[in-house]
Protein backbone atom coordinates (compact mmCIF):
# COMPACT_ATOMS: atom_id res chain seq x y z
CA UNK A 1 0.00 0.00 0.00
CA UNK A 2 1.47 3.36 -0.63
CA UNK A 3 0.33 6.61 0.34
CA UNK A 4 1.11 9.74 -1.52
CA UNK A 5 2.08 13.15 0.88
CA UNK A 6 1.07 16.49 -0.30
CA UNK A 7 3.58 19.12 -1.08
CA UNK A 8 3.09 20.77 2.02
CA UNK A 9 3.46 17.72 4.58
CA UNK A 10 6.64 18.48 7.26
CA UNK A 11 8.92 16.19 8.37
CA UNK A 12 7.57 16.22 11.93
CA UNK A 13 4.02 14.65 10.26
CA UNK A 14 6.02 12.28 7.97
CA UNK A 15 7.90 10.85 10.94
CA UNK A 16 4.68 10.80 13.09
CA UNK A 17 2.51 8.86 9.91
CA UNK A 18 5.73 6.20 9.61
CA UNK A 19 6.11 5.59 13.48
CA UNK A 20 2.72 4.94 13.94
CA UNK A 21 2.07 2.28 11.51
CA UNK A 22 5.51 0.90 11.91
CA UNK A 23 3.98 0.48 16.02
CA UNK A 24 1.26 -1.76 14.26
CA UNK A 25 3.73 -4.02 12.83
CA UNK A 26 4.74 -2.89 9.21
CA UNK A 27 7.81 -1.79 7.57
CA UNK A 28 7.55 1.08 5.78
CA UNK A 29 9.73 2.66 2.76
CA UNK A 30 9.53 6.60 2.66
CA UNK A 31 10.26 7.67 -1.22
CA UNK A 32 11.31 11.33 -1.66
CA UNK A 33 10.90 12.19 -5.47
CA UNK A 34 11.40 14.88 -7.72
CA UNK A 35 7.18 14.68 -8.48
CA UNK A 36 5.91 13.28 -5.32
CA UNK A 37 6.79 11.93 -1.72
CA UNK A 38 4.95 8.43 -1.21
CA UNK A 39 5.28 6.07 2.33
CA UNK A 40 4.94 2.80 1.07
CA UNK A 41 3.77 0.24 3.93
CA UNK A 42 5.09 -3.44 3.72
CA UNK A 43 3.55 -6.18 5.51
CA UNK A 44 -0.56 -7.65 5.59
CA UNK A 45 -2.20 -4.83 4.73
CA UNK A 46 -5.61 -6.06 4.31
CA UNK A 47 -6.64 -4.29 7.65
CA UNK A 48 -5.96 -1.11 7.07
CA UNK A 49 -8.89 0.75 5.67
CA UNK A 50 -7.19 3.08 3.17
CA UNK A 51 -9.87 5.33 2.61
CA UNK A 52 -10.14 6.23 5.71
CA UNK A 53 -6.44 7.00 6.53
CA UNK A 54 -6.74 9.29 3.39
CA UNK A 55 -9.83 10.95 4.47
CA UNK A 56 -9.02 11.56 8.54
CA UNK A 57 -4.81 12.68 7.16
CA UNK A 58 -4.64 16.13 5.81
CA UNK A 59 -1.42 15.39 4.36
CA UNK A 60 -2.28 12.45 2.52
CA UNK A 61 -2.82 13.51 -0.99
CA UNK A 62 -3.70 9.84 -1.94
CA UNK A 63 -3.49 5.97 -1.44
CA UNK A 64 -3.65 2.97 -3.81
CA UNK A 65 -2.43 -0.84 -3.18
CA UNK A 66 0.02 -2.60 -5.33
CA UNK A 67 -1.12 -5.47 -6.64
CA UNK A 68 2.42 -7.01 -7.51
CA UNK A 69 3.73 -9.25 -4.42
CA UNK A 70 7.34 -7.39 -4.53
CA UNK A 71 6.74 -4.15 -2.90
CA UNK A 72 10.04 -2.34 -2.46
CA UNK A 73 11.80 -2.91 -5.72
CA UNK A 74 8.48 -1.75 -7.60
CA UNK A 75 8.88 1.16 -9.80
CA UNK A 76 5.52 1.91 -8.37
CA UNK A 77 6.99 3.26 -4.70
CA UNK A 78 10.41 4.38 -5.97
CA UNK A 79 9.70 5.62 -9.64
CA UNK A 80 13.05 7.63 -9.71
CA UNK A 81 15.88 4.81 -10.68
CA UNK A 82 18.26 3.85 -7.41
CA UNK A 83 21.77 4.69 -7.92
CA UNK A 84 24.36 2.64 -6.65
CA UNK A 85 27.78 4.28 -5.16
CA UNK A 86 30.61 2.20 -3.53
CA UNK A 87 34.20 3.13 -3.11
CA UNK A 88 33.75 6.23 -5.75
CA UNK A 89 31.85 3.78 -8.43
CA UNK A 90 28.23 4.60 -9.70
CA UNK A 91 26.06 2.63 -11.10
CA UNK A 92 22.80 3.11 -12.20
CA UNK A 93 21.41 5.62 -14.87
CA UNK A 94 23.82 7.77 -17.46
CA UNK A 95 26.43 5.27 -16.67
CA UNK A 96 28.16 2.18 -18.36
CA UNK A 97 30.23 0.25 -15.47
CA UNK A 98 32.28 -2.85 -16.12
CA UNK A 99 33.40 -5.53 -13.87
CA UNK A 100 35.82 -7.55 -14.70
CA UNK A 101 38.30 -10.08 -13.67
CA UNK A 102 38.84 -14.31 -13.15
CA UNK A 103 36.03 -16.75 -12.63
CA UNK A 104 38.54 -18.01 -9.95
CA UNK A 105 41.16 -16.46 -7.79
CA UNK A 106 44.24 -18.78 -8.44
CA UNK A 107 47.11 -17.01 -7.13
CA UNK A 108 48.59 -13.65 -5.77
CA UNK A 109 50.17 -12.80 -9.27
CA UNK A 110 47.47 -14.13 -11.23
CA UNK A 111 44.63 -11.49 -10.00
CA UNK A 112 47.14 -8.33 -9.34
CA UNK A 113 48.15 -8.95 -12.77
CA UNK A 114 44.48 -8.99 -14.01
CA UNK A 115 43.70 -6.41 -11.87
CA UNK A 116 46.34 -3.62 -13.27
CA UNK A 117 45.18 -4.91 -16.37
CA UNK A 118 41.64 -4.85 -16.60
CA UNK A 119 41.48 -0.88 -14.52
CA UNK A 120 44.17 0.48 -17.49
CA UNK A 121 41.37 -0.84 -19.90
CA UNK A 122 38.41 0.44 -18.15
CA UNK A 123 36.68 -1.61 -15.57
CA UNK A 124 35.87 -0.07 -12.70
CA UNK A 125 35.56 -3.28 -10.22
CA UNK A 126 37.45 -6.06 -9.75
CA UNK A 127 35.43 -9.62 -9.80
CA UNK A 128 36.85 -12.62 -8.45
CA UNK A 129 35.26 -16.40 -7.19
CA UNK A 130 37.21 -17.12 -3.63
CA UNK A 131 34.25 -19.91 -3.13
CA UNK A 132 33.49 -21.49 -6.17
CA UNK A 133 29.73 -23.53 -6.73
CA UNK A 134 30.63 -26.16 -9.20
CA UNK A 135 28.43 -28.70 -10.56
CA UNK A 136 30.79 -31.51 -9.62
CA UNK A 137 32.14 -32.31 -6.58
CA UNK A 138 35.64 -32.72 -8.08
CA UNK A 139 35.78 -29.52 -10.03
CA UNK A 140 38.11 -26.98 -8.46
CA UNK A 141 36.15 -25.02 -5.22
CA UNK A 142 38.27 -21.70 -5.65
CA UNK A 143 40.82 -21.08 -3.00
CA UNK A 144 38.27 -19.97 -0.37
CA UNK A 145 39.80 -17.44 2.67
CA UNK A 146 43.30 -17.36 0.49
CA UNK A 147 41.58 -16.10 -2.25
CA UNK A 148 39.80 -13.06 -0.75
CA UNK A 149 43.02 -11.96 0.77
CA UNK A 150 44.55 -12.43 -2.51
CA UNK A 151 41.73 -10.10 -3.06
CA UNK A 152 42.67 -7.71 -0.97
CA UNK A 153 45.76 -7.32 -2.15
CA UNK A 154 45.04 -6.66 -5.60
CA UNK A 155 42.73 -3.86 -4.54
CA UNK A 156 45.59 -2.48 -2.38
CA UNK A 157 47.10 -2.41 -5.72
CA UNK A 158 44.96 -1.01 -7.81
CA UNK A 159 41.91 0.26 -5.65
CA UNK A 160 39.22 -1.30 -7.31
CA UNK A 161 36.42 -2.19 -5.40
CA UNK A 162 35.40 -5.74 -5.16
CA UNK A 163 33.45 -8.19 -6.02
CA UNK A 164 32.80 -11.60 -5.11
CA UNK A 165 30.24 -14.66 -4.50
CA UNK A 166 29.26 -15.64 -1.20
CA UNK A 167 27.75 -19.37 -0.86
CA UNK A 168 26.56 -19.44 2.58
CA UNK A 169 25.44 -17.55 5.68
CA UNK A 170 28.42 -18.96 7.60
CA UNK A 171 30.88 -17.19 5.32
CA UNK A 172 29.68 -13.38 5.83
CA UNK A 173 32.39 -12.87 8.62
CA UNK A 174 34.97 -13.54 5.88
CA UNK A 175 33.51 -10.90 3.68
CA UNK A 176 34.76 -7.76 5.09
CA UNK A 177 37.16 -6.34 2.76
CA UNK A 178 34.65 -7.14 -0.30
CA UNK A 179 32.77 -4.15 -1.45
CA UNK A 180 30.05 -5.83 -2.82
CA UNK A 181 28.36 -8.99 -2.24
CA UNK A 182 27.58 -11.77 -5.09
CA UNK A 183 24.23 -14.26 -4.85
CA UNK A 184 25.05 -16.32 -7.86
CA UNK A 185 22.41 -17.85 -9.53
CA UNK A 186 22.14 -21.24 -7.94
CA UNK A 187 21.66 -19.06 -4.92
CA UNK A 188 19.25 -16.97 -6.06
CA UNK A 189 16.60 -18.88 -4.30
CA UNK A 190 18.18 -19.64 -0.86
CA UNK A 191 16.32 -17.19 1.22
CA UNK A 192 18.06 -17.54 4.34
CA UNK A 193 21.07 -16.52 2.61
CA UNK A 194 19.20 -13.58 0.99
CA UNK A 195 18.26 -12.53 4.21
CA UNK A 196 21.64 -12.49 5.91
CA UNK A 197 23.42 -10.39 2.81
CA UNK A 198 20.88 -7.86 3.52
CA UNK A 199 21.92 -7.41 6.76
CA UNK A 200 25.70 -7.15 6.17
CA UNK A 201 25.19 -3.21 5.17
CA UNK A 202 27.05 -4.06 1.84
CA UNK A 203 25.95 -3.49 -1.92
CA UNK A 204 24.85 -6.97 -2.95
CA UNK A 205 25.07 -8.04 -6.67
CA UNK A 206 22.03 -10.60 -7.58
CA UNK A 207 22.15 -13.05 -10.20
CA UNK A 208 19.06 -14.76 -11.56
CA UNK A 209 18.88 -18.15 -11.09
CA UNK A 210 19.02 -20.57 -14.10
CA UNK A 211 15.86 -21.59 -14.65
CA UNK A 212 13.92 -18.71 -12.72
CA UNK A 213 11.08 -16.07 -13.95
CA UNK A 214 11.70 -12.09 -13.58
CA UNK A 215 9.17 -12.36 -10.96
CA UNK A 216 11.20 -14.89 -9.34
CA UNK A 217 14.23 -12.90 -8.82
CA UNK A 218 12.43 -9.69 -8.45
CA UNK A 219 11.17 -11.26 -4.98
CA UNK A 220 14.56 -12.19 -4.58
CA UNK A 221 15.40 -8.57 -4.35
CA UNK A 222 12.63 -8.17 -2.11
CA UNK A 223 14.23 -10.78 0.30
CA UNK A 224 17.27 -8.57 0.14
CA UNK A 225 15.64 -5.19 0.59
CA UNK A 226 13.55 -6.60 3.36
CA UNK A 227 16.56 -6.96 5.15
CA UNK A 228 17.84 -3.43 5.39
CA UNK A 229 19.56 -3.59 2.21
CA UNK A 230 18.60 -0.50 -0.72
CA UNK A 231 21.45 -1.13 -2.34
CA UNK A 232 20.55 -4.14 -4.72
CA UNK A 233 21.85 -4.46 -8.45
CA UNK A 234 20.39 -7.26 -10.70
CA UNK A 235 22.19 -9.28 -12.99
CA UNK A 236 20.77 -11.15 -15.89
CA UNK A 237 23.68 -14.04 -16.71
CA UNK A 238 21.23 -15.89 -19.16
CA UNK A 239 19.00 -19.17 -18.62
CA UNK A 240 18.64 -22.36 -19.52
CA UNK A 241 16.51 -23.54 -22.48
CA UNK A 242 16.15 -26.32 -25.26
CA UNK A 243 18.98 -24.69 -27.08
CA UNK A 244 22.35 -26.42 -27.02
CA UNK A 245 24.51 -24.37 -29.35
CA UNK A 246 25.85 -22.28 -26.06
CA UNK A 247 25.98 -22.29 -22.33
CA UNK A 248 22.84 -20.32 -21.88
CA UNK A 249 20.35 -18.27 -23.74
CA UNK A 250 21.01 -14.85 -22.97
CA UNK A 251 17.50 -13.42 -22.10
CA UNK A 252 18.34 -9.31 -23.19
CA UNK A 253 14.77 -8.39 -22.85
CA UNK A 254 14.55 -8.92 -19.48
CA UNK A 255 17.18 -5.75 -19.13
CA UNK A 256 14.14 -3.90 -21.08
CA UNK A 257 11.39 -5.12 -18.46
CA UNK A 258 13.17 -5.43 -15.32
CA UNK A 259 13.96 -1.17 -16.02
CA UNK A 260 9.99 -1.00 -16.37
CA UNK A 261 9.25 -2.88 -13.10
CA UNK A 262 11.80 -2.04 -11.08
CA UNK A 263 14.24 1.13 -9.89
CA UNK A 264 17.13 -1.09 -9.52
CA UNK A 265 20.25 -0.95 -11.33
CA UNK A 266 20.40 -3.92 -14.10
CA UNK A 267 23.68 -5.35 -15.66
CA UNK A 268 24.65 -8.03 -18.02
CA UNK A 269 27.02 -11.17 -17.68
CA UNK A 270 27.46 -12.32 -21.29
CA UNK A 271 30.28 -14.72 -20.04
CA UNK A 272 28.17 -17.14 -18.24
CA UNK A 273 25.14 -16.77 -20.63
CA UNK A 274 27.60 -17.81 -23.40
CA UNK A 275 30.06 -20.03 -22.05
CA UNK A 276 31.91 -19.12 -25.75
CA UNK A 277 34.77 -16.62 -25.61
CA UNK A 278 33.75 -15.11 -29.13
CA UNK A 279 30.34 -14.58 -28.59
CA UNK A 280 31.12 -12.31 -25.39
CA UNK A 281 31.86 -8.69 -27.40
CA UNK A 282 28.29 -8.85 -29.14
CA UNK A 283 26.42 -9.46 -26.51
CA UNK A 284 28.53 -7.06 -24.56
CA UNK A 285 27.48 -4.57 -27.21
CA UNK A 286 23.81 -5.80 -27.01
CA UNK A 287 23.53 -5.29 -23.53
CA UNK A 288 24.88 -1.87 -24.15
CA UNK A 289 21.71 -0.85 -26.88
CA UNK A 290 19.18 -2.14 -24.30
CA UNK A 291 19.94 0.08 -21.65
CA UNK A 292 21.85 -2.05 -19.23
CA UNK A 293 23.52 -0.46 -16.43
CA UNK A 294 26.87 -2.10 -17.20
CA UNK A 295 28.32 -5.45 -17.86
CA UNK A 296 30.27 -8.31 -15.24
CA UNK A 297 32.83 -9.88 -18.20
CA UNK A 298 35.17 -12.69 -16.85
CA UNK A 299 38.79 -12.06 -17.93
CA UNK A 300 42.32 -14.35 -17.25
CA UNK A 301 45.60 -13.36 -18.09
CA UNK A 302 45.93 -17.06 -19.17
CA UNK A 303 42.27 -18.50 -20.19
CA UNK A 304 43.67 -21.64 -21.90
CA UNK A 305 45.28 -22.70 -18.65
CA UNK A 306 42.24 -21.60 -16.41
CA UNK A 307 41.14 -23.24 -13.37
CA UNK A 308 37.66 -22.28 -14.40
CA UNK A 309 35.77 -20.99 -17.21
CA UNK A 310 38.60 -20.54 -19.47
CA UNK A 311 36.17 -21.06 -22.42
CA UNK A 312 34.32 -18.19 -21.67
CA UNK A 313 36.71 -15.61 -20.47
CA UNK A 314 38.72 -12.90 -22.54
CA UNK A 315 42.21 -12.52 -22.44
CA UNK A 316 43.56 -9.36 -21.28
CA UNK A 317 43.87 -8.00 -24.55
CA UNK A 318 41.06 -9.61 -25.96
CA UNK A 319 39.18 -7.39 -22.81
CA UNK A 320 41.05 -4.15 -23.45
CA UNK A 321 39.65 -4.33 -27.61
CA UNK A 322 36.39 -4.98 -26.28
CA UNK A 323 36.71 -1.54 -23.75
CA UNK A 324 38.14 0.73 -26.54
CA UNK A 325 34.73 -0.44 -28.79
CA UNK A 326 32.59 -0.08 -26.02
CA UNK A 327 33.94 3.42 -25.40
CA UNK A 328 33.99 4.63 -29.51
CA UNK A 329 29.79 3.90 -29.06
CA UNK A 330 27.37 6.68 -28.98
CA UNK A 331 29.60 9.40 -26.81
CA UNK A 332 30.09 6.40 -24.32
CA UNK A 333 33.76 7.91 -23.15
CA UNK A 334 31.47 10.05 -21.04
CA UNK A 335 29.49 6.94 -20.07
CA UNK A 336 31.88 4.34 -19.19
CA UNK A 337 32.97 5.71 -15.77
Amino acid sequence: MVFILKPNATKQQIDSFIKSFEAQGFSTILSTGTEHTAICLIGNTASVDMDHVVATTDYIEYGFRITEQYKAVNRTVHPEDTVISVGGVVIGPDTFTVISGPCSVESEEQIVQVAKSVKASGAKLLRGGAFKPRTSPYSFQGMKEEGLRFLSIAKQETGLPLVSEIMNQTQAPLFEDIDIIQVGARNMQNFDLLKEVGMMGKPVLLKRGLANTLEEMLMSAEYIMSSGCHQVILCERGIRTFETMMRNTLDLSAVVILKQKSHLPIIVDPSHAAGIRSLVPPLSKAALAVGADGLMIETHNDPAKAKCDGAQSLDLEQFANLMAELKKRSGLENKII
